[in-house]
């Protein structure tokens, strides 16, 4: 039997990916198992976004390279970002890879596999053209099964000057509503009742066809065409965020009112570096009015600190802009100079040491904001999907709150109640920490 044991790594994005391999395998009689030493073929779905997500892609492969060597027979095949960026290099420093496969070959792995146990003359590397995924492309869900992502587009028309993305992935590639409608029905279908819709920017869906976003006509053709409780948005570029955008998260309680809204920086001059088009002001109007038209809201930012030029002064600004926003999710990382970048040769570059420092600073503000944001819920009944066992202790369960979106938030521990997996009950919290919630079912 054709045996296949899959790793992933990576985003969401990378993830949906994932799953539509194991769908078109599964279609094509594999069998997915969940020990490498069972299996065939290891396959490994890697991420080559940032040099750190490059090494974990390394340690995997060299891992299951191991696996391989006691196994006979047994081939290792190597997809996803990393190959894409780095082709060449992994075939010349990892020669226990049996196969190289581009981030567009996901359409074709299950073909392209056949080919290693055939006679068939069988390439060492596929890269094939870009690709753009449809509903009708068989996919098996590897999350909870009351929870999805759906991947509105795929590249980037952005030229953020750290960013790799757009040579990776290409341009802007935008699904079109009618099929993302049928996905979302499938989607609904299969019991999902939180559809988290994904995207480089999400803002930029269709701009490619006709330079104007459609994201609020696709979301109100969701709303009028599934159930679905929960529509969340994940990845929303700031100056894509319209007044239109947010009057319909306001009037539709079905879109969770949170925004994932990815700053990077708040310093106008380290903004202009990065060639992204705002500045500090612009994102403190933009924060304004989400606050003011979607007083509840969560928003949830990422930082790139240690960006090259940035001063004390620029770290000085994002300590104080974040103490006055009262941001309740931010993510913090430190700047890694990518090989092809066009910052990869911006003067001023800072030591890995003063990039850490200043990780660690901003972060443990944070923290101190995180935990007293966290107090305003005491108290509060709040809607909670429940994910199931809590990962700490078989005596509680472990939930969600609207506020909190999955794999990347805080969560709730549920410690009075019963419920099941996929279950939206409402909890009333009674403790706060600095990213989770307690409580109980009511």
């Amino acid at each position: 039997m054709k045996t296949v044991h899959l790793t992933s790594l990576g985003c969401p994005k990378n993830f949906v990916d994932s799953e539509v391999i194991l769908g078109l395998l599964s279609e094509s009689g594999w069998q997915v198992v969940e020990k490498p030493e069972e299996a065939s073929v290891l396959l490994v779905n890697t991420c080559g976004f940032i040099q750190p997500a490059v090494e974990e892609s390394i340690d995997v492969i060299l891992e299951l390279a191991a696996v391989k060597k006691n196994s006979a027979g047994t081939r290792l095949v190597v997809t996803g970002c990393m190959v894409q960026r780095y082709e060449l290099k992994l075939k010349e420093e990892i020669p226990e890879i049996d196969l190289l496969v581009g981030t567009e070959g996901v359409r074709q792995i299950h073909t392209i596999l056949e080919k290693l146990d055939s006679d068939a003359p069988c390439p060492e590397i596929h890269m094939p053209e870009r690709f753009l995924m449809d509903a009708d492309i068989p996919r098996i869900l590897a999350t909870p099964s009351f929870r999805a992502w759906m991947k509105i587009t795929e590249g980037c028309d952005n030229r953020c000057s750290y960013c790799m993305i757009p040579s990776i992935r290409g341009s802007l590639r935008s699904r079109t509503i009618a099929d993302l409608k049928n996905e979302a029905r499938m989607l609904e279908d299969k019991g999902v009742k939180e559809l988290s819709l994904i995207a480089q920017d999400l803002t930029a869906f269709g701009m490619e066809k006709n330079r104007d976003s459609q994201l609020v006509l696709l979301l109100r053709e969701l709303l009028a065409t599934t159930t679905i409780p929960w529509i969340r948005l994940l990845y929303l570029y700031p100056t894509g965020i319209s007044k239109e955008l947010l009057e319909l998260m306001a009037t539709n309680s079905r879109i969770v009112p949170y925004l994932d809204i990815p700053f990077q920086h708040v310093s106008t001059e380290v903004l202009r570096r990065m060639n992204r088009p705002y500045t500090t002001e612009i994102l403190t109007e933009l924060i304004e009015n989400i606050r003011r038209m979607l007083p509840d809201a969560a928003l949830r930012t990422t930082f790139l600190v240690g960006f090259p030029g940035e001063t004390e002064a620029d770290i000085d600004l994002l300590a104080d802009f974040l103490s006055a926003m009262k941001i309740d999710h931010v993510g913090v990382f430190a700047y890694s100079n990518e090989e092809g970048s066009p910052s990869e040769y911006f003067d001023n570059q800072l030591s890995e040491q003063e990039k850490q420092d200043r990780v660690r600073h901003i972060h443990t503000l944070q923290a101190s904001i995180s935990s007293e944001i966290q107090q305003k819920y005491r108290g509060r009944v709040e809607q909670v999907i429940v994910e199931g066992m809590s990962r700490e202790t078989d005596l509680l369960l472990e939930g969600r709150t609207r506020f909190q979106a999955p794999d990347i938030d805080g969560c709730v521990l549920i410690n009075d109640g019963h419920a099941a997996p996929g279950d939206i009950v409402q909890v009333e919290i009674s403790e706060t920490h600095t990213y989770d919630l307690v409580g109980a079912i009511v």
